[in-house]
């Protein structure tokens, strides 16, 4: 929407193509506090907003999903389930889903306990006890970050070690508000109107573990949708391979936002990125006038 909002301010007509809800995952957080200049306001408020400011200044959308986009001469054809859509210009903005654990309770409380950010959530589990399920690097900068402020962290994996980088696993283990468990499959979040705890199951003994906690942070990975754009770009680990100016290696076809290979995956940077990529496009098509 913010690649949409500077194409509208350059003059350019604008056709959105979203296949479920406008805003993507941040319109599924409770609190957004970390946006500037807004003190606080709902991830679905904040995507509304936004919405209502680039359909206001003409922006067109469509509920579809795109499966293929095609380049004939200097045309793209976006093929989506219900229509075909053509451009001279196109920015794939398809973000990344945060990989489930897909047990008990995880819809129910996502965003009452569960959540899949500790960057974005983890303040409001300020002096309490949490929960971070995970064993790379995102798990461990989770627990680091969320060690500081919680007054206790249980981090939990799978596996009988971590698969982080050594400094991070150090790092951890220096904590002195942190507890660690091995080989634990989780199979229960519970609570009544919030969460309150986590079940787990002991991979080798069978053992059931029940961690009493306030928030559960899970880190288990995130998943790219790009295949279907392989034909026009690059990819890395199913990311899209995109430049500063945020273009692919298909001319006239930009990549923006946690869908493209990048470092920091914030709303943010996503922002950023939708103004990088709007303004890119709008160069480039002065070709055509």
């Amino acid at each position: 929407m913010t690649a949409a909002l500077y194409s509208l301010r350059a003059g350019r007509s604008v056709l959105l193509l979203e296949k479920e809800n406008f805003g993507g995952q941040i319109a599924d957080s409770p609190k957004v506090e970390n946006f500037p200049s807004v003190g606080s306001i709902s991830g679905l408020d904040l995507s509304a907003n936004l919405f209502d400011q680039i359909t206001s200044l003409g922006a067109e959308f469509e509920l579809d999903e795109v499966s293929e986009i095609i380049k004939e001469g200097d045309e793209f054809i976006v093929k989506g389930n219900y229509g075909e859509y053509r451009a001279k210009a196109v920015i794939i903005a398809t973000g990344v889903k945060h990989r489930h654990l897909n047990i008990e309770g995880e819809d129910e409380f996502a965003g009452k306990g569960v959540s899949y950010c500790a960057v974005c959530d983890g303040a409001f589990y300020a002096d309490k006890d949490v929960t971070v399920i995970g064993d790379a690097n995102s798990a461990l900068q989770y627990a680091l970050s969320l060690a500081k402020t919680s007054s206790h962290v249980n981090v939990v994996t799978l596996f009988d070690k971590f698969f982080a980088d050594p400094i991070l696993v150090k790092a951890l283990r220096a904590q002195t508000n942190v507890t660690i468990y091995h080989n634990k499959n989780a199979f229960r979040f519970y609570g009544e109107d919030a969460l309150t705890g986590v079940e787990f199951e002991d991979t080798q003994t069978k053992e059931v573990l029940n961690l009493r906690t306030a928030g559960a942070f899970i880190a288990i990975g995130q998943i790219p949708d790009n295949d279907r754009f392989g034909n026009l770009v690059d990819l890395d680990r199913g990311y899209i391979v995109a430049d500063e100016t945020m273009a692919t290696k298909t001319p006239g076809l930009f990549a923006a936002g946690d869908c493209r290979v990048k470092k920091i995956r914030q709303l943010t940077t996503a922002c950023a990125d939708g103004a990088i990529a709007a303004l890119s496009a709008n160069s480039y098509l002065y070709q055509f006038e």
